[in-house]
C-alpha cells in the first residue's frame, strides 16, 4: 500500500512539472509576440512621423514667406491697374513684402528703371523705344515685356457740352492739330467759342501714342494745355465747358461723374468707350493699345520677392482688369506669359 502510495505522488509530481513547463511556454511565445507587435506599431508610427515631417515641410515651402520691396513706377495710365494689384498682393499673398508704386510717367519712369539699382519693374502705355533697349543692354540689364491688358485712349469733354458728344476721328485729329479753333468751325450750328484743348505731357505714354498713332506725328496745337498728373486733366476739363481732353479709359472710368466721353466714329457710326468696344478686334480698335509692365531680369533673379510678384501679376491681372477701366487680355496669352516668367527663376 506504501509502494502505491509512492507511485502515485510520483505520477502526480511529474505532471505538475510537465504542466508548469508548458505555461511557462505559452507565457514566452506570448511575450515574444507582443514584443514582435510592440515593434511593427513602433514602426508604423516612424513612418507616419516621418510622411508628417516631408507634408509640414512641403507646405512651408508652398506658401514661403518673403520680405523685402518691390519698387515699381512709370506710367499714370497704368498706375490704377499696378496699384490694385499690389494693393491685393500684399494684403493676401505676402504681408511682409513692401510693393511701392509710383506714376511718374511711362518716359520719367524708363529712366528710373535703367540705371544701376534702379526700379524693379516700370509700367507703360508704350512700348519700349530701341534707345531704350540699347541703354538696357549697355547696362547689362535683362528686360521682360509683360503684358498687361487693353486700353481704350478716351476724348473727353465738359458734361455741359451737349453739341459735341460725337466726333469722327478726321474731327478730333483736326481739333488737337489747331486746324479748327472754334466749334462753329466744325459745324455752324455750334456755338462759336474757342476749343481749349487738353492733354497728358510728354512724360507720359499716352502723349506719345496720341501723337504718334493718332496725329501721325504732326505737331500738336501750340495752346494746348499739356500736365503731368491726370487729376489735374480730369479738373481742368471739369471746369471748363469748352475744353476737350484725352487719356486712358480708366481714369474717364472713374469720374464719369466729372466729365463725359465722346463717341468716336471711325467710319460705321459713332462708338463710345466701354469694356465691350475696347479690343484690338473691336470696334474701338483704332484707338485701342496694349499696356506693360516691363521686369528687371536680374532682380528677379536676385530677390525672390521680385521674381515672386512677377508671377503674381501674371497670374492675376486678369482678375483686376476691369475694374480698374482695362480690357482684359485673352487667358491663353497670359498662360503662355506665365510660363516665360517662372523660366526665369
Amino acid at each position: 500500500m506504501n509502494k502505491l502510495k509512492m507511485l502515485m505522488l510520483v505520477l502526480i509530481a511529474i505532471l505538475t512539472v510537465g504542466l508548469l513547463a508548458a505555461c511557462g511556454s505559452e507565457e514566452e511565445t506570448n511575450s515574444e509576440d507582443a514584443n514582435a507587435s510592440e515593434g511593427e506599431n513602433t514602426t508604423e508610427d516612424s513612418g507616419e512621423e516621418e510622411a508628417a515631417d516631408t507634408n509640414e515641410e512641403e507646405n512651408t515651402e508652398a506658401s514661403e514667406e518673403l520680405e523685402g520691396s518691390v519698387v515699381i513706377d512709370g506710367s499714370g495710365t497704368v498706375y490704377p491697374l499696378m496699384a490694385k494689384l499690389a494693393e491685393e498682393y500684399m494684403v493676401n499673398e505676402q504681408p511682409n513684402v513692401s510693393v511701392e508704386v509710383g506714376r511718374a510717367g511711362t518716359s520719367a519712369g524708363f529712366e528710373k528703371f535703367l540705371v544701376e539699382d534702379g526700379t524693379d519693374f516700370n509700367d507703360a502705355s508704350r512700348l519700349i523705344k530701341d534707345e531704350e533697349k540699347a541703354k538696357a543692354e549697355e547696362l547689362g540689364i535683362e528686360v521682360k515685356e509683360m503684358k498687361v491688358a487693353l486700353d481704350g485712349l478716351t476724348i473727353v469733354i465738359n458734361p455741359e457740352n451737349d453739341w459735341a458728344t460725337e466726333l469722327t476721328a478726321e474731327q478730333v485729329t483736326d481739333i488737337f492739330l489747331g486746324n479748327v479753333t472754334k466749334w462753329s468751325d466744325i459745324n455752324p450750328d455750334w456755338p462759336g467759342e474757342e476749343i481749349q484743348t487738353y492733354g497728358p505731357n510728354e512724360n507720359h505714354g499716352t502723349y506719345e501714342f496720341f501723337y504718334e498713332s493718332i496725329l501721325e506725328e504732326q505737331d500738336l496745337v501750340g495752346t494746348i494745355d499739356l500736365q503731368q498728373e491726370y487729376s489735374t486733366l480730369v479738373t481742368l476739363v471739369a471746369e471748363d465747358k469748352n475744353a476737350i481732353g484725352f487719356f486712358g479709359f480708366g481714369y474717364y472710368d472713374n469720374n464719369k461723374d466729372k466729365v463725359s466721353a465722346v463717341g468716336i466714329d471711325f467710319g460705321e457710326g459713332a462708338v463710345v468707350p466701354s469694356l465691350d468696344t475696347i479690343g484690338e478686334e473691336g470696334p474701338y480698335a483704332d484707338y485701342t493699345r496694349p499696356v506693360f509692365t516691363y521686369l528687371n531680369v536680374n532682380n528677379a533673379k536676385e530677390k525672390p520677392q521680385v521674381y515672386d510678384y512677377a508671377v503674381y501679376v501674371a497670374e492675376s491681372v486678369n482678375d483686376y482688369a476691369g475694374e480698374t477701366g482695362f480690357a482684359p487680355l485673352p487667358d491663353e496669352e497670359l498662360q503662355a506669359q506665365l510660363e516665360e516668367i517662372k523660366a526665369i527663376k
